[in-house]
């Protein structure tokens, strides 16, 4: 697992009423990409995780979880549900674009790196992690 900032979340399944003290969106997939976004648009926590390791993703004690309708994401929400959480399924399209940006906003280029184009840049790392945080992104976003 990689975890790429820190922080911590509430633990336990989602529950009702208030207003939510942390988002967890996931990308399924191969890999499963994860991220705690706090109701403002700003990042708290990512993590890179097995796709068999859905079970051992910490969820907000009090917050939305999000998941990615690409692949996999079937599964996933049947493996939330079972632990007790209401997912929510988001349209995942161009998020693997978003991620990039992301993580180039973070992760400025260095060297040589910075004179080529943003589309030729290439990132050093899986960027599923930040595809999650994309989909909590649009999420937030239709709903203002």
């Amino acid at each position: 697992m990689h975890d790429a900032a820190q922080g911590g979340t509430g633990t336990g399944a989602e529950e009702g009423g208030g207003e939510a003290t942390v988002i967890l969106a996931l990308d399924p997939g191969f890999n499963l990409g994860a991220a705690w976004v706090r109701p403002d648009g700003s990042l708290e926590r990512l993590a890179l995780l097995r796709a068999e390791d859905a079970d051992r993703v910490e969820l907000p004690a009090r917050g939305p979880v999000l998941v990615g309708d690409g692949t996999g994401s079937g599964e996933l929400v049947a493996r939330l549900r079972a632990r007790g959480a209401t997912p929510v399924v988001v349209d995942e399209r161009d998020t693997t674009l978003i991620a990039r940006e992301l993580y180039f906003r973070d992760h400025p280029p260095r060297g040589l790196q910075r004179l080529l184009p943003p589309g030729l840049r290439s990132p050093p790392r899986n960027l599923d992690d930040y595809a999650a945080y994309a989909i909590a992104l649009r999420w937030l976003e239709r709903r203002r």
